[in-house]
């Protein structure tokens, strides 16, 4: 095997380790907001009409 050949494949599992590391940040800011949005709708106050 050539060592250029050695290079690409460790290129190639880089590039795929980055995309997941990658993709593991956007789920967690996905659920960050998520977490926001839900606390930011337990702290609005409802207006109920009474009659």
């Amino acid at each position: 095997m050539s060592e250029a050949g050695s290079r690409r494949r460790c290129g190639a599992s880089r590039l795929s380790v980055n995309a997941s590391l990658q993709e593991t940040q956007t789920a967690e800011i996905q659920i960050r907001i998520a977490l926001m949005n839900r606390f930011s709708a337990l702290g609005t106050a409802e207006i109920v009409r009474m009659a």
